[in-house]
């Protein structure tokens, strides 16, 4: 705490550097949200617009872009972007922190740290903030020039006064909503049936129209005419509610047979080579003229905010053999470019790790920045889907970046129906992107197939023969895991919400070891388990899979009220689930060892009172599961295992959890972001 570095000892490669923001919750459920200040001399912002947060996450010159969670081993890393030089010469430092909401605060939380990496990706520093202690808020650190670099500076300073606090002291003009969310809650509580139909009345909001005050609006200069005039917009504190799109209109063709014109068509694609190329150039090609787009995806990767252009089959000299990667993306800014070669694969086709490799070399060569595969696979931390050797003699340093197709549909999906784009052409583009690749005949359909070791795995736990140690059982964990993050970009997708894997592991533990640990237990058990902590839901997903029976589970615990009677506790959850399956499972949890009563939604609904235990003991909480027969084969066709997994999460989502309270700390304000336009 209190030391500095200047950026240009630590890396040459510095222009353009990644913030992450991490921490471990013991529960799963706790998390932060990140927030960036750009200060003047004085140490105020300029103005409100320079205050980026989740209401506000991007810098219109590029300078700035919250680019959201990535998981990571042991929990997840709130990443983000600065090209540092696009910072406007008034800005003489730029705070990084992060705040919780409501009544949480830090302390409840373990290895809170940042960290900062250069374009290239390699890791700079690290500064732990200990003993965060009963704060709402945290600087973690801030960028401040010095002639004409850059260096960081560890602050490790606390606020018990939350986000509003903190940017109120850095001269932010806060619209704070938390007198308006107290009040909402103690109506809530005495009305809880007008407070369902308002929120039905909301959800029917047409999307794509922010609140107003979404955006921070600049502070009018001094000097101006005098007269009646409106009063600026301020950043409100309070998380937007985002709606998902209305229903299509009416189509007015004559009848079903008739296809509607689209500009990527998918019909005449034959062969995996044919795939290939479609998808590289359809997908560089929007990405060349959709610049929230472009940023959404290669921001994280160092490329700096400006003119784009790309290109698809270019021919570079390697040896006595010229190498042809499937793309290229150039970048310019200020006179300066930066590029990457891609390397794309569809249909479940594997990377080539020789091709890799020369395109490694070749990018080392001609000084290019990065490279970029792009596959249905999803790269795991610590095990990455090809090993090349990096020459480190050589000054340039070369970059090697992953992206699966199920992330590129993600970001579309997250900006045409959630958040909003520029005009209504990038919309447009976007929504003929994401046709495209979500037609079958594309082959860009993500993680596919759990693997030649899925059905002897499977054989090996029936019949009690796989041993402690079995590669095979390593390689079905693996896959798990990236079966489980497509299933969060997927659900995260049509959400318009933030969902992220849970990983319960202990502080700095190696993800090659916790995989192993998790293979052994799938051995011994024959259980694959994963959580999901999904935004504005009242508690972690849980989804299972039972190798032994052949059984799906997908489940939530839910913790009981603070105040109220069990029985009405009983009645109201009840109630809540008036539309679930019948053949929903629900659980009494007890603060003794001894389990809770149970029973099926259908035997619940006439008598909600049987939830309630007979000798009174304190009730913690409630557990809903749903069970599900899971596919038999490896891959995502309709008796698939994958395809099963999806429809398992789904159906619960849709069916269950619609239907629960969000937290309470949450009531008025949901954790869904909004950019206006």
């Amino acid at each position: 705490m209190g030391s500095n570095v200047a950026l240009a000892d630590l890396s040459e490669d510095v222009g353009s550097v990644i913030v992450s923001l991490g921490w471990v919750s013991p529960t799963g459920e706790g998390d932060a949200d990140v927030s960036v200040l750009l200060l003047d001399a004085n140490g105020k912002v300029r103005s409100d617009s320079d205050f980026y947060f989740y209401n506000h996450p991007v810098a219109a010159d590029g300078s700035v872009q919250l680019l959201g969670k990535t998981p990571t081993a042991d929990g997840s890393e709130d990443r983000i972007s600065f090209d540092l030089t696009a910072v406007s010469s008034g800005i003489d430092r730029i705070v990084v922190a992060a705040s919780r909401y409501g009544e949480a605060r830090f302390g409840e939380l373990e290895d809170v740290r940042i960290t900062l990496a250069d374009a290239a990706g390699e890791s700079l520093l690290r500064f732990a903030v200990d003993d965060a202690g009963s704060v709402t808020a945290v600087i973690f650190g801030e960028l401040y020039r010095r002639g004409e670099g850059w260096k960081f500076r560890a602050v490790g300073q606390g606020y018990e006064t939350g986000l509003a606090g903190l940017a109120t002291d850095f001269g932010v003009d806060i619209e704070d909503d938390a007198a308006t969310e107290t009040d909402a809650e103690l109506g809530a509580a005495e009305a809880d049936e007008q407070v369902d139909g308002a929120a039905s009345a909301a959800a029917e909001e047409p999307a794509g129209q922010a609140p107003l005050d979404a955006i921070p609006a600049p502070r009018l200069p001094e000097g101006e005419a005098d007269g009646p005039r409106k009063p600026a917009a301020r950043p409100r504190t309070a998380k937007k509610k985002v709606t998902l799109p209305k229903t299509v209109k009416k189509t007015l063709a004559e009848n079903d047979s008739w296809r509607q014109a689209r500009l990527f068509p998918v019909s005449v694609l034959k062969s995996d080579r044919d795939r290939e190329m479609r998808a590289t150039s359809v997908l560089l090609s929007v990405m060349a003229q959709v610049p929230e787009f472009s940023r959404r995806l290669t921001a994280g990767f160092g490329a700096p905010a400006g003119r784009m252009e790309t290109f698809t089959e270019v021919s570079l000299p390697h040896g006595d053999n010229p190498r042809r990667p499937d793309g290229v993306i150039r970048v310019e800014r200020a006179g300066k470019l930066w590029t990457a070669l891609v390397e794309t694969k569809t249909n479940g086709n594997a990377l080539k790790a020789d091709q890799v490799q020369a395109y490694m070399d070749i990018a080392a060569r001609r000084g290019y920045e990065a490279v970029i595969t792009l596959t249905n696979d999803v790269a795991l931390e610590g095990s990455p889907l090809v090993d090349v050797k990096i020459d480190k003699r050589r000054k340039h340093k070369v970059a090697l970046w992953h992206l699966s197709w199920a992330e590129v549909t993600q970001q579309a999906q997250m900006l045409i129906r959630h958040e909003g784009v520029g005009n209504a052409a990038h919309a447009w583009l976007l929504q003929e992107l994401l046709h495209y690749l979500q037609h079958e005949n594309s082959g860009c359909h993500g993680f596919q197939n759990m693997g030649p070791a899925w059905v002897p795995v499977r054989n090996g736990i029936d019949d009690e023969t796989l041993c402690q140690g079995d590669a095979r059982a390593l390689e079905v964990v693996e896959n798990w895991e990236r079966l489980i993050r497509q299933v969060c970009l997927r659900l995260g997708g049509e959400l318009g919400q933030k969902v992220l894997p849970v990983q319960r592991a202990k502080r700095g533990t190696d993800p090659k070891e916790r995989r192993n640990r998790l293979a052994d237990q799938l051995c011994l058990n024959g259980r694959l388990r994963a959580e999901l902590r999904i935004d504005g839901i009242p508690g972690v997903l849980t989804v299972s899979a039972d190798l032994r029976t052949g059984k799906l589970r997908t489940g939530i615990d839910i913790p009981a009220p603070e105040q109220g009677y069990p029985l009405s506790w009983a009645k109201r959850l009840v109630r809540r689930l008036a539309e679930a399956p019948a053949d929903l499972h629900v659980e009494t949890l007890l603060d003794s060892e001894t389990g809770g009563p149970r029973g099926t939604l259908e035997r619940l609904r006439p008598e909600p009172a049987d939830l309630l235990p007979k000798d009174n003991a304190k009730i913690t909480g409630f557990r809903l599961s749903l069970l599900k027969s899971m596919g038999s084969g490896r891959g995502n066709a309709e008796t698939g295992f994958i395809r099963s997994v999806d429809d398992a999460v789904d159906r619960f989502y849709t069916t269950v959890v619609v239907h629960l309270d969000t937290p309470t700390t949450r009531r008025t304000s949901s954790k869904e972001r909004v950019t206006a336009e």
